[in-house]
């Protein structure tokens, strides 16, 4: 069966597991009902299934105009290599691209930087604006 992408958001249940996929939680310490509330949040989204099955997503914050970051993009590990993030991407970017947003960004994990340079992204300077906030212990 061939993978279905949609313009849509998963289930809270099939987006946690596949998010557990990624050990991203063992920073951000979310629960399911606050991953769901946090990825509801967005411009736009794509979700791709194997049947019903949920094997990756990917999602754009933007303002519709200025700026856009794309967000989560996840593959399931055993559904990688082929061509799924490729099309999650593909599809992201090109909404963007189609709502003439000024500014694409994204929120690449670590390792992965080759993949988006493939698709135009590149590394940000060190003298570029943007910073992140490094959130002390004492500051929750």
């Amino acid at each position: 069966m061939p993978i279905g992408f949609r313009a849509e958001m998963p289930s809270q249940e099939q987006l946690w597991d596949l998010f557990q996929t990624t050990g991203w939680n063992d920073n951000y310490q979310l629960s399911p009902p606050e991953l769901m509330r946090a990825v509801s949040a967005n411009w736009y989204a794509i979700s791709a299934f194997d049947g019903d099955r949920l094997v990756g997503f990917g999602r754009v914050v933007s303002d519709g105009l200025l700026h856009a970051m794309i967000y989560e993009m996840i593959v399931l590990p055993e559904y990688q290599g082929r061509g799924i993030g490729a099309q999650i991407l593909h599809m992201l970017l090109q909404r963007c691209l189609e709502a003439n947003i000024r500014d694409n960004q994204l929120f690449c994990a670590r390792g992965k930087r080759g993949f988006y340079e493939k698709f135009g992204f590149a590394v940000r300077p060190d003298d570029a604006p943007g910073m992140q906030y490094a959130r002390k212990r004492s500051d929750s």
